[in-house]
């Protein structure tokens, strides 16, 4: 029974031992992989007119949208954006103010259509962008979002870092930027 016992030891060291080789490999392996990811994430996502909602109006444009990703992506980073639905009208409803951003590729469009008709009347400017995926992505989150609404007046604690507060004045200037752009556009419905 001894030698049993000092033959499965034998055995698990040297299984524990051939692990180690190919966990090194697949370290390497996958190190060429994250580039692919990288230009994954970079890429654009395409999406056809047909795809796109019929209320999604008034549309923002390829320059608009990216600076609106950056404006999400600052706020976000800062925890100034209300993602989904159900926060944005929370938030509509509490009378915060922001700017509103919606996917235009939203299936059923039943889901988002309610929120046009609360931001005029809180006066909340509103813009859809062409893709859920990419503004899931500029909000800091791995699943596509509906709406995103980035309210830099949002109540937050404070804190004593300078350089904070530097970095939330670049941020303001940029949404300062889109918001005016998006209240230049024609947001009434029409019906």
């Amino acid at each position: 029974m001894g030698k049993d016992k000092s033959e499965k030891k034998d055995k698990k060291r040297k299984e524990v031992e051939g692990d180690g080789n190919p966990d090194v490999e697949m370290a390497e392996a996958d190190g060429p992989k994250s580039p692919k990811k990288a230009k994954k994430e970079k890429e654009e996502v395409v999406i056809l007119p047909e795809d796109l909602s019929p209320l999604a109006h008034p549309l923002a444009q390829k320059k608009l949208v990216k600076k609106l990703h950056k404006t999400i992506k600052k706020a976000s980073k800062a925890r100034q954006v209300k993602r989904g639905v159900k926060e944005v009208v929370k938030g509509i409803r509490k009378g915060e103010k922001g700017l509103l951003i919606l996917a235009a590729d939203i299936n059923p469009i039943d889901i988002i259509s309610h929120l046009p008709v609360l931001s005029e009347e809180a006066q909340i400017p509103y813009v859809f962008v062409a893709s859920k995926e990419e503004l899931g992505h500029a909000s800091s989150t791995k699943r596509p979002t509906s709406c995103v609404m980035v309210c830099p007046d949002q109540k937050r604690k404070k804190r004593k870092d300078g350089e904070k507060e530097d970095k939330d004045d670049d941020y303001r200037e940029l949404y300062d930027e889109c918001y005016k752009e998006v209240a230049k556009l024609d947001t009434q419905i029409v019906f």
